[in-house]
């Protein structure tokens, strides 16, 4: 099991990097907001979680342990496989997911892209009380400037949606002072699950 990758970053695309590390480069899949976060050239240290398949080595990767541990006990739930688990914390931090299932909020829930009301519901059941108790959420105070809105239009856009939709969920969020990983995360909410894809 490979746990962790320490290394250079090669490249940073929407939603993987790849993490040179001993002559070798390591693709690792990333949330898009954990994604805007990082720069090439930067020294980067990933707590990662491995899939193994009969026709492929798939590595996923977060920036905290608590976001790991969250990835994995989601994919205990039925029908719910890297990919959902990945986009539920594209759209929610550890805490919000705990909120959210403490809230017994499938409608919450159901905003992440390929989980319907059904996923919802059964995310609810199956997770109980497995991720905690939800602590209170600090308010986002950095700045939003016109580059922040740029850098996360373009991940939009990486995901599917187009920029009408786009420029229309940046707008409603327009001036509430979020970071580009608070703000993609909030356009994300205010998009839900139905990108152009």
């Amino acid at each position: 099991m490979i746990s962790r990758v320490l290394g250079n970053i090669a490249r940073v695309g929407v939603g993987d990097v790849v993490v040179v590390h001993g002559g070798i480069g390591f693709q690792v899949f990333v949330t898009p907001p954990f994604a805007s976060e990082l720069h090439k050239g930067d020294d980067v240290e990933l707590y990662t979680h491995l899939i193994v398949r009969e026709d492929s080595l798939t590595l996923y990767g977060f920036k905290t342990e608590e976001e790991r541990e969250v990835f994995e006990i989601l994919m205990s739930v039925s029908g719910i496989g890297p990919r959902i688990g990945l986009a539920a914390l594209s759209v929610f931090t550890p805490n919000d997911l705990r909120r959210a299932v403490a809230d017994q909020d499938a409608a919450a829930l159901a905003r992440i892209p390929g989980v319907g009301k059904k996923v919802a519901s059964r995310m609810l059941v199956e997770l109980g009380d497995k991720l905690g108790v939800p602590a209170e959420l600090p308010q986002a105070s950095a700045p939003m400037s016109g580059v922040v809105e740029a850098e996360v239009k373009a991940a939009l856009i990486g995901l599917g949606w187009n920029d009408a939709k786009a420029d229309a969920a940046l707008a409603e969020l327009g001036g509430n002072g979020l970071n580009a990983s608070d703000l993609l995360r909030a356009a994300l909410i205010k998009l839900g699950g139905t990108n152009g894809r």
